[in-house]
């Protein structure tokens, strides 16, 4: 809650402590985010912790903001987080004895077309799930829960009566008090000079009032977070973008309500209003010409406290007019207090949290909701740093995700991707909705070769890839998206029957790769996967676990000779994967990891002449004698010598990957162009992809989380616990003979359904129901082209997860029919990929 008038936190601060020589974790950051990693780490029992602040708590975002939390959310750790946020401030003070002045106002979300009400309507299934409480209303009950608020053009909300919201610094306040309570320090008016590390991999961290020795460090720094970062030789992309809110005067049409109005959210102004007491407070996303401020060198000075700018009306002058047209009570009214703040936002919108790539320097930064996330966010992120493991899957917000940008780049990346997202907060964040700016990023030279040809782009860790053909069928080359079936599906379904039927040509050059070379490269694998290596020419799936036995990383392992195994992953593994090895690498190991990312380019032929097509430009001997399924080999293609030929894919057809440098991409491209067209050759894009594999059953990484083991995943025939020692195998042994005994049975398990929705895709987050109650959630899904069914793979509790069970999943809010698969709907046998 805003103090009347004044600018500044309503919570008196806390007094300072002195500076400890030596602590467990040190946090620098006195903002939501911070307070929220001193408190869970003291409540995991990490009361040795020391929170260290430049100015005073809450000086930087964190004063400033609204305050708000809402249950009206997209995804699974999204509905986690609300939940606890909106328990944890209901009983903060009691536990602290600090006032956060918690309101319980509820919320509505409101929709004015199509594409609003599915994506408001789709939420449903995951504030099911997880318990929040989330109904969908009609413009008559909007009118009755807020008189004041125009519904004319308007189709229906979302009304989610738990929602609140806190005065910011009282809640931070409230958490670094109850922290404190249980042992853990803070220091004020202190800033952060340097961070140096330790031989042993431990810190000084060094201060305007001495050296604290910390074997952790969290950076929880906000608006100074690459300033932070750069002490350790890291970059944080974000901008620091403003955010403008205004008071208005006294409403006299509030002073007889015996309740508080809820807050609502509202695209069509871009923005929220709500009740501030006695007052109407309106807060503007404008969606063009969003500003960022301190994004000359390193960031913010370090002089500043509780900074603020001047509003730019004409900036924000649309959005306030509709918010007068919708709340026609406000407009007579003068203006009394205006709020324009920076706040961090990073270039996707998802925070970055976790470990950094430097052990045990951690990040919370790029946290441009905190009152709503921090809580949550900090919760998790003391999990990982206590015991090794999170309770929610937070892989989205991998700190290591934005890997790819240059280092010179950093800066204006941030700035220009982080004041995107700003532009797109109350934008309906539609499936596969592309955000333009920066963009293209990283490309090779069949990008423009493909573009040429009418291609639509998606981007993976960077790079742009193909996602769908619409001049094949003589369409725009622009991009549609939708919740619905729309403009593309009728020409991704000509490209899947291509690959199908003949044969198609894939960009898959965004996929995480490294060679890992060395007399001791077999035994370093051995050590740290759960799957035997293959031996020589030979192809293995293997897997990276947690130390707590979780899944971490998927790998697809090629021997290329006794010590030389070609490792493939994820694009935006590639951080985690190579920080895993470092971590985990067995001492004295005679071996090396190299990244060949960059260098390395892949061309996917898959179909049933993929043999055919091939044969025309290779000497090679492709007969499956020769060279059969999972082999894999040095070849000539096209005049390109050793070229990574593997016969794998993601399509459930023949087919070879041809890893390739990059600059061959284009002469090997057009040469099996040439070649197939006879064949009736087509491009596919990433649409196709994911139809193909999804009937032939494949995962991706939205399955293979960190919060799931492989028990859970269904990947028992790659976990080979007797071949010896791995990382995680013993803790995945205890957890099976806990589930075995009954003690502690398995939460869920991955089934594969078959989904009665002909009308729109299965999307992540999608609830699943048994009998009217729900029972898990869709990870990910979309339309077979081949077998004309819907198709998903979701977590379920394990004994909804049987075949041949009868479920239903709530797709765009419709309740519609599904059963569990017992295997793919596609060449289960794997006939068509030994042909």
């Amino acid at each position: 809650m805003v103090a009347e008038g004044s600018g500044v936190p309503t919570q008196p601060p806390l007094a300072g402590s002195g500076l400890p020589q030596d602590a467990r974790v040190v946090i620098i950051g006195g903002g939501i985010c911070g307070a929220s990693a001193l408190y869970h780490l003291a409540h995991e029992g990490w009361t040795d912790a020391l929170l260290i602040e430049k100015a005073e708590l809450t000086s930087g975002s964190t004063w400033h903001a609204a305050g708000q939390v809402t249950h009206s959310v997209s995804s699974y750790a999204l509905a986690e987080f609300r939940r606890y946020a909106c328990e944890l401030y209901a009983s903060l003070e009691a536990e602290s004895g600090v006032a956060t002045s918690w309101h319980r106002s509820g919320s509505l979300r409101v929709a004015y077309n199509a594409e609003e009400v599915d994506w408001l309507r789709a939420q449903l299934g995951a504030a099911e799930y997880v318990g929040n409480a989330l109904e969908w209303v009609d413009p008559a009950r909007i009118s009755e829960l807020h008189p004041f608020y125009a519904t004319d053009g308007m189709l229906g909300a979302v009304h989610t009566p738990d929602d609140g919201h806190v005065d910011p610094a009282g809640a931070a306040n409230a958490m670094v008090r109850a922290a404190r309570n249980l042992g853990a320090a803070v220091s004020r008016r202190n800033r952060v000079l340097g961070i140096r590390r330790r031989r042993d991999g431990s810190f000084d961290v060094d201060t305007e009032r001495g050296t604290v020795h910390a074997e952790h460090v969290v950076n929880a720094a906000g608006c100074y977070a690459h300033r932070v970062a750069r002490m350790v030789g890291l970059d944080v992309p974000i901008a620091n973008v403003l955010h403008t809110y205004l008071l208005t005067e006294p409403v006299p049409e509030f002073a007889d309500l015996d309740r508080e109005l809820p807050v609502v959210r509202d695209d069509y102004v871009s923005g929220y209003l709500r009740q501030e007491q006695q007052s109407g407070l309106i807060g503007i996303y404008e969606q063009t010409g969003a500003e960022a401020v301190w994004h000359d060198g390193d960031g913010p000075d370090w002089s500043l406290e509780n900074p603020l700018f001047d509003a730019d009306f004409d900036r924000v002058g649309l959005w306030l007019a509709r918010a007068f047209e919708r709340m026609p009570v406000l407009e007579p009214l003068g203006i009394k207090q205006v709020i324009c703040g920076a706040i961090s936002y990073p270039p996707d919108g998802e925070p970055l949290l976790g470990p950094s790539g430097v052990p045990n320097f951690w990040q919370m930064v790029g946290v441009q909701v905190g009152i709503a996330d921090g809580p949550g966010l900090g919760r998790e992120l003391a999990r990982w740093m206590v015991h090794g493991t999170t309770g929610v899957s937070v892989r989205a917000y991998d700190a290591r995700r934005f890997g790819y940008i240059d280092r010179a780049d950093i800066m204006s990346y941030g700035r220009i991707k982080g004041a995107e997202d700003h532009q797109y907060r109350h934008q309906t964040p539609l499936p596969g909705l592309e955000r333009p700016a920066a963009r293209p990023y990283r490309t090779t030279g069949l990008y423009g070769r493909l573009h040429s040809k009418g291609a639509v782009f998606t981007q993976i860790y960077g790079w742009e890839r193909p996602k769908w053909f619409p001049a094949a069928a003589g369409l725009p080359q622009e991009d549609m998206v939708s919740f619905r079936h729309t403009g593309w599906f009728d020409t991704v379904a000509e490209e899947c029957r291509a690959v199908r039927e003949r044969v198609g040509i894939l960009d898959a050059t965004a996929f995480a790769k490294f060679d890992l070379v060395g007399p001791d490269a077999a035994a370093v694998l051995d050590h740290l996967t759960t799957n035997t290596v293959p031996g020589v020419g030979r192809i293995g799936l293997t897997y990276l676990l947690t130390p707590t036995g979780r899944v971490e990383s998927e790998l697809t392992v090629t021997r290329l000779a006794a010590d030389h195994l070609y490792l493939v992953s994820a694009a935006a593994g590639e951080g985690k994967d190579r920080e895993f090895f470092e971590t985990h690498w067995p001492d004295g190991a005679n071996a090396e990891l190299v990244s060949r990312s960059m260098e390395l380019g892949v061309l996917n032929v898959t179909g049933p002449e993929a043999r055919r097509l091939l044969s025309r430009v290779t000497a090679a001997d492709l007969g499956n004698d020769a060279f059969g399924w999972l082999r894999g080999k040095l070849i000539n293609v096209a005049g390109v010598p050793d070229v990574r030929a593997l016969r794998v894919g993601f399509t459930g057809e023949l087919g070879w990957e041809l890893h390739l440098p990059v600059e061959d991409l284009v002469t090997v491209y057009d040469a099996l162009w040439e070649a197939g067209e006879p064949l009736g050759v087509a491009d596919a894009g990433n649409h196709a992809l994911d139809s193909l594999r999804m009937e032939k059953r494949y995962c991706t990484s939205r399955e293979l989380t960190h919060d799931v083991n492989p028990d859970e995943a269904g990947l028992h025939r790659f976990v080979k616990t007797g071949k010896g020692g791995f990382v995680g195998r013993d803790a995945l042994l205890a957890r099976r003979a806990l589930a075995g005994s009954g003690e502690e049975p398995y939460r869920w398990r991955l089934a594969y359904l078959a989904v009665e929705a002909d009308h729109a895709d299965v999307h992540a987050a999608d609830g699943v129901y048994a009998d009217g109650r729900a029972v898990g959630l869709v990870t990910s899904g979309a339309y077979g082209f081949h077998c004309r069914q819907s198709l998903a793979f979701a977590y379920l509790a394990p004994e909804h997860a049987e075949p041949g069970t009868a479920l239903q999943v709530r797709v765009v809010g419709e309740l519609c029919p599904a059963r569990v698969l017992g295997e793919a709907v596609h060449d289960p046998t794997n006939t068509r990929l030994r042909a």
